[in-house]
């Protein structure tokens, strides 16, 4: 294999691919990506066996060949390089010489024949999204994603095709059993066999990176096991949890009547200040509703008392309801709106979040004791 390519193409695919290694793998071929030159292209794949990433860019191959060589020194090597550089790659008495102006480096290898990629198999439901779309669904939820393994099937976020209000929508719903988070849009054409795929942790986060360099539009695959995101050059297959998602619509209240309207980033900040003198674990804070006012309050034994008024709208009976602090300024994060509706049943109940300038997400979050 022999070829030279521009610095900042080969960097590009390199950071599209790198991030789904392992850093340590009891398979030592695992920790490396495959290289493969043909043509006029240089694709490059890398694996854990759940997920998989492949990407290409345009090369001057002047012998085509494939290789595998270390995911992390051959990206930091690039990384390092000038930008702008033309890069050359020989493979040499098994080694991968990597040469830039001046700079040399010389990495190990391993044979292309033995790098494990996934199975391929039909995908039953295929369709095209909006890349802003599908941004919109993965940033409103996956910060609602489990990490706790036990619960397996909450550790991705739920994507399928659904009744709403006003139609047919693609929907997306994240809960890790103390807080939910639900966004919807109009569903693509093709989407409606998508039933329900809960699609993991890891996946959602490089579909995410590659959505910052995405084109307009991008493609979804779905089958039984495993989901497709083309997007651009890039493809990110993932196996799927196997798993049953909860009836997350049992926990979404519909008949909350005690409501507040609070501005946003009034709301987020004294949230933020009260907080900090909260025990971290709980990091509880004690909502106290009355006409016209929001007192919000943290007690703790060690570290001392916090309180604030701001301003609300509401108008209902007086009620106290605690909530994790963290929980509350994850949502309010997600709140586009200058201003926050919250309703409320009482303080044992969970309440519901609103954002006025997205009405097709909503949130949900369990109250504390306080």
């Amino acid at each position: 294999m022999k070829l030279t390519i521009d610095r900042n193409a080969l960097m590009r695919a390199l950071s599209h691919v790198q991030a789904v290694v392992e850093r340590r793998n009891t398979i030592p071929i695992l920790s490396n990506i495959l290289m493969q030159a043909e043509g006029d292209r240089l694709s490059l794949t890398a694996t854990d066996l759940d997920i998989e990433a492949t990407d290409a860019a345009e090369a001057n191959v002047k012998k085509a060949g494939a290789v595998t060589a270390p995911a992390q020194t051959l990206f930091d090597v690039v990384r390092k390089l000038p930008e702008g550089s033309e890069v050359a790659l020989d493979l040499t008495d098994g080694r991968l010489s990597i040469s830039a102006g001046r700079s040399k480096f010389a990495l190990p290898t391993l044979p292309a024949a033995d790098f494990q990629t996934m199975a391929k198999e039909a995908a039953p439901v295929k369709f095209e999204i909006a890349a802003a779309e599908l941004r919109r669904l993965i940033d409103k939820t996956r910060f609602a994603i489990s990490t706790e393994e036990t619960r397996y099937y909450l550790n991705g976020i739920y994507l399928h095709h659904a009744k709403g209000a006003k139609g047919n929508v693609l929907r997306a719903v994240a809960t890790d059993g103390h807080r939910l988070a639900l966004a919807e849009g109009e569903a693509p054409k093709g989407s409606s066999g998508l039933k329900g795929v809960i699609v993991p942790r890891k996946a959602v986060a490089e579909a995410r990176r590659l959505l910052d360099d995405a084109p307009d539009i991008v493609t979804i695959e779905a089958s039984d096991s495993k989901i497709v995101f083309r997007i651009g050059e890039a493809v990110l297959t993932s196996k799927l949890i196997d798993g049953s998602f909860p009836d997350y619509q049992r926990v979404i209240p519909k008949d909350n009547n005690r409501i507040m309207v609070v501005a946003t980033k009034l709301f987020k900040d004294a949230v933020d200040r009260v907080a900090t003198v909260s025990a971290e674990r709980s990091r509880s804070v004690k909502l106290s509703l009355s006409p016209g006012k929001l007192m919000l309050a943290v007690t703790h034994s060690e570290s001392g008392h916090g309180a604030e008024d701001i301003e609300a709208d509401y108008d209902a009976e007086p009620m106290e309801i605690g909530f994790n602090a963290k929980y509350l300024l994850d949502v309010a994060g997600q709140i586009e709106s200058d201003e926050t509706r919250i309703e409320f049943n009482d303080a044992a109940s969970p309440a519901r979040v609103i954002d006025a300038k997205d009405a097709g997400a909503e949130y949900v979050l369990m109250p504390l004791r306080v």
